[in-house]
């Protein structure tokens, strides 16, 4: 039997960074996935990925977003490769929905820059998109987007170049903890360490059983559609954005390569109750809920697909990510749930995982995210 300092199950958006910042304080670190780097089949894929620090979803997370845009520098310079793109973000809603108040709430808390715009500032600024009649807006200057493929390889090649092992095409079974460590079980090997980190993504719920947390898969659709209008070209300067209207959250990309624009629907989903086997095809009512979108609110976009992909979203009770030790072994750590906008934080998370399972603490502040939250187990959220 294989022995190491630590395993990690799942490589995917947090768990190759887990892997790297491991291997970057010499720990004999193996780990394992059953699909390949940078595959398609679970949440991290899909060309990009909003980053923002004014997050409207909770306050709380501004401290952990200004370490990720730290570690993320940090890995541009070591790989002396971009993966982050500055373009803004603008977003567009309500003055009393969740957004627009809850953007304004993170910024005034932490003394982020978050410009105010009329509907006219809106159509001068950023043209092509249209401000519906009593919503506002707001523009985030240093957020922008993540390449998503390319950051799971860096953070697994980097890992890999200070002496993590890493084993694909292995199906993880299953895994076991006692007073003298971890063994984690795979179609064809078993291994053993003193740790384990599980970052499983989409599958959290059959490496996790025993947390007592209930983690709702949807099924996402990411929609490109050809671009003939320069006023959502990303070098004519359109940012990044994300609307809320009664008819859900849409969120989208500017024109920077062959497919064009990227949009896709925030809120709904189909639960999806086999990830291995989930329909991956067109989606015809999510299409036609995008394309109304794109006809009201970005009129000048094309309705010609040009690519298509699902993603998945792993859903907590509250929405908001679990990260903690494993409640009946602390030599377990783990990342879960992280509802559809965790992807930005994956560099700090990552580094916060590797001071949970090697110290048992950490000096970032993620008390709101523990797995004793009541809100995780109320007995609504378990049903």
């Amino acid at each position: 039997m294989q022995t190491y300092d630590v395993i990690v199950l799942g490589t995917g958006g947090v768990g190759s960074a887990a892997l790297y910042h491991l291997a970057n304080r010499g720990v004999r670190v193996l780990g394992l996935d059953r699909f390949p780097p940078g595959h398609d089949r679970g949440s991290s894929h899909g060309q990009t990925r909003i980053i923002r620090q004014a997050y409207f979803e909770h306050p709380d997370y501004v401290p952990l977003l200004r370490r990720a845009y730290e570690l993320w520098a940090d890995l541009e310079q070591r790989r002396g490769e971009r993966l982050f793109y500055d373009v803004g973000l603008l977003e567009i809603g309500p003055p009393d929905g969740v957004v627009i108040k809850g953007v304004l709430e993170s910024a005034r808390l932490h003394n982020l820059e978050v410009d105010r715009l009329t509907p006219d500032d809106v159509a001068s600024r950023f043209p092509g998109f249209q401000v519906p009649q009593g919503c506002e807006a707001v523009f985030e200057r240093r957020a922008g987007y993540l390449l998503v493929e390319q950051c799971v390889l860096a953070h697994l090649d980097e890992a890999q170049k200070l002496g993590a092992e890493l084993h694909t095409g292995e199906t993880v079974l299953g895994w076991s903890a006692d007073t003298h460590g971890v063994t984690a079980t795979t179609a064809t090997q078993t291994y053993s360490a003193a740790r384990l980190v599980v970052t499983s993504g989409a599958w959290a719920s059959q490496l996790l059983t025993d947390l007592g947390v209930r983690l709702l898969v949807l099924a996402k659709h990411l929609h490109w559609y050809d671009n003939d209008d320069v006023r959502y070209r990303q070098v004519r300067g359109c940012p990044t954005f994300f609307y809320e209207l009664p008819e859900g959250y849409f969120y989208g990309f500017p024109h920077f390569d062959d497919w064009g624009v990227k949009i896709a629907e925030h809120s709904g989903g189909a639960v999806v109750n086999d990830p291995l086997h989930a329909d991956r095809s067109v989606d015809a009512q999510d299409r036609s809920r995008v394309e109304r979108f794109l006809a009201t609110h970005l009129p000048g976009v094309s309705h010609r697909p040009t690519h298509h992909v699902v993603c998945f979203y792993t859903m907590s009770p509250d929405e908001h990510f679990i990260v903690d030790r494993h409640t009946q072994h602390n030599q377990v750590a783990f990342a879960a749930g992280l509802s559809g906008h965790g992807f930005k934080f994956t560099t700090v998370l990552g580094e916060v995982l590797a001071d949970l399972v090697l110290t048992g603490q950490t000096p970032l502040p993620i008390d709101f995210l523990r797995c004793d939250r009541p809100a995780l187990h109320r007995v609504e959220a378990i049903q």
